[in-house]
């Protein structure tokens, strides 16, 4: 059975007790699960407390993280490379602290950095040695790595399915596999089908995200597509909202959020309808 999740990016890329309360809300509301960033809290603790608390609620946790350019899997740099290993094992730990199994996120590259030329073969060849790395280290704690295509403004190594798909068969990990977010291909994609079923042999996670970051369901995306493509390949994990707002304005400057798209809790509720809607429809 696929399981409905929601991103508490939408009011902080903190890690901490204040988010207690908000998971305890959408329990209420049915959701299966909380997602969260991990990176920005330093304390261990933190992520011990939080995943305990989604636990104690019969709900399970998933994470998402970047890397900086300090710690990119991509530099020239071998001394970068190894800290962008370091980094992302630090942050497998913080996911095994929260008891999250899947780490999604656009880790194969430091996020909004760019080199000023398209991706070499080089450079997919340190992200997939890093990768690979990293991989056998979650496997130890029994996490999947859930790699993301971000559109061209974010990114420059992955920006479509098939760029994502090269990267993942080259990491050749069982545990580095791929995720598929709504919003950014309906920048890149020229098929939605087309790219869920590139990424079918390796999906681990969907992020359900506006073309704008609001509330699922109220644009131009072609969601009967997507879902009953997901149905197509009989997919069966996470259907996770990812959406912004400036509720946490360091973070929303980081990913040039400059307005509010919607009330945080009417994405959570009107969200969490029309997933169920679409999935009921479709069979997922």
């Amino acid at each position: 059975m696929t399981k409905i999740g929601f991103n508490v990016l939408a009011w902080s890329a903190v890690v901490s007790d204040d988010l207690m309360p908000l998971a305890d809300r959408l329990k209420k509301i049915g959701y299966d699960g909380v997602e969260c960033f991990v990176g920005a809290a330093e304390d261990p603790t933190a992520y011990h407390r939080f995943g305990k608390h989604v636990r104690d609620l019969d709900m399970e946790m998933t994470g998402v993280t970047v890397v900086s350019p300090d710690t990119n899997p991509i530099s020239e740099s071998a001394s970068v490379r190894e800290k962008a290993l370091e980094r992302i094992k630090w942050t497998i730990d913080r996911t095994h602290d929260l008891g999250a199994r899947i780490l999604c996120g656009p880790f194969h590259s430091a996020h909004a950095h760019f080199s000023k030329r398209p991706a070499q073969d080089e450079e997919y060849g340190w992200a997939a040695e890093v990768l690979h790395a990293a991989g056998v280290y979650a496997a130890q704690a029994d996490v999947t790595l859930a790699l993301e295509a971000l559109n061209r403004f974010e990114c420059y190594l992955c920006n479509t399915a098939e760029q994502l798909s090269r990267l993942v068969k080259m990491a050749g990990h069982p545990n580095v596999r791929a995720m598929f977010d709504t919003h950014h291909a309906n920048v890149e994609e020229k098929s939605y089908a087309g790219a869920i079923k590139t990424l079918a042999p390796i999906l681990a996670h969907v992020h359900i995200s506006e073309n704008d970051r609001g509330t699922p369901g109220g644009s131009h995306l072609p969601w009967d597509t997507i879902f009953g493509t997901l149905a197509e390949i009989e997919y069966n994990k996470w259907l996770t909202i990812e959406a912004f707002s400036r509720n946490d304005p360091d973070f929303a400057n980081s990913i040039g959020v400059w307005r509010e798209y919607n009330e945080p809790w009417d994405i959570a509720e009107q969200g969490f309808t029309f997933i169920q809607s679409m999935c009921q429809k479709h069979g997922l």
